[in-house]
């Protein structure tokens, strides 16, 4: 059963991102050392603010990100602190290295999921994108996971240089006992899209993501997988609303910046940001500001940066909107 997933004010998420550091270098990588810093958070001031999110948003759900959030010594301490403060969920989004010995450092009941990054079905068309050995290594933490209790997400980052092969996923995902599967898409990542190349263009047209994200999705969903993956283009008729209004999501950075929204992540454009263990609103003009703009063709945010995804009419009316970003459609088993 497929379902467009609504926003909700009572459902916070909290996306962490405890330090930059990362042993891949991704072509696809969002992380923006100017704007996100590179620091790597200490202990206390991961509690801290921990603490504050969880004050303002009670039972959110937290993911710890990075760079590569194993790479962080203290990430375990940090994690058991998280499901103390009464965090509904957490998961750990990771590479599959697992630095730190970090599944011997907490255990099922203190992580539901372990949030797997791959990109390929083989170890050709994964590594030509996240580097030599990255399947292997994968694919490895993945099994020694699920040998371990611990639930497993996987994510699959679509580009023009791996859309061919989403369909070749699903097999392998029921034979790695993947409990969810996520798909993302180039482009709405802001400047991601071009890659760490200009001459390397990554993002997919609308025609190719309609034409094989859906069907490969409802392939996963058939073998008892969930799959979530973002809504991108609204159809006809179909009400544009942007979650920096109506959602309750924060995207923070070790530098103190805190973003509702993650299109707005290659700028200084957060709207809160953390001083002195305070969680503070930042001045005019910032990304919420923006959410209140609207204009035909849905996304300020992709308007301004990502507008290759709009396609227009001959009367310069656009074709359709993009959704926002956060807007997902969930396939249930």
């Amino acid at each position: 059963m497929r379902k467009t997933v609504a926003f909700s004010r009572d459902k916070a998420n909290v996306f962490f991102h405890i330090q930059t550091q990362c042993n891949l270098k991704c072509r696809h990588c969002y992380i923006n050392p100017d704007q996100h810093g590179t620091q790597r958070l200490e202990l206390a001031r991961i509690t801290r603010w921990l603490e504050v999110l969880i004050q303002r948003s009670p039972e959110a759900n937290l993911v710890m990100l990075g760079g590569e959030p194993t790479l962080h010594p203290e990430l375990a301490a940090a994690v058991k602190s998280a499901r103390k403060m009464g965090y509904s969920s957490i998961t750990i989004d990771t590479n599959g290295y697992l630095f730190n010995s970090i599944l011997d450092r907490v255990t099922p009941d203190d992580v539901d999921y372990f949030s797997f990054s791959l990109d390929g079905p083989t170890a050709d068309i994964n590594d030509a994108i996240r580097g030599n050995g990255c399947f292997d290594h994968c694919t490895a933490g993945i099994e020694h996971a699920k040998a371990k209790g611990f639930g497993i997400s996987l994510i699959y980052t679509v580009s023009s240089q791996n859309i061919a092969h989403l369909a070749e996923m699903a097999p392998l995902l029921e034979q790695w006992g993947v409990d969810r599967f996520f798909i993302q898409v180039i482009g709405l990542r802001g400047k991601s899209a071009s890659g760490k190349s200009a001459s390397l263009p990554l993002q997919v047209t609308r025609q190719d993501w309609l034409g094989v994200v859906p069907p490969a999705a409802e392939s996963v969903a058939r073998r008892g997988i969930q799959v979530t993956y973002p809504k991108v283009f609204l159809s006809a008729g179909e009400p544009f609303e942007c979650a920096g209004n109506v959602a309750d999501n924060y995207f923070v950075f070790p530098n103190g910046r805190v973003y509702r929204c993650p299109l707005c992540e290659d700028y200084p454009l957060h709207s809160l940001e953390f001083s002195e263990g305070q969680l503070k609103a930042v001045g005019p003009v910032n990304e919420s500001d923006l959410f209140q703009l609207k204009i035909a063709e849905g996304c300020v945010m992709n308007k301004l940066v990502q507008p290759a995804n709009i396609e227009y009419r001959p009367d310069g009316a656009p074709a359709f909107q993009i959704a926002c970003c956060l807007l997902k459609e969930q396939l249930e088993p």
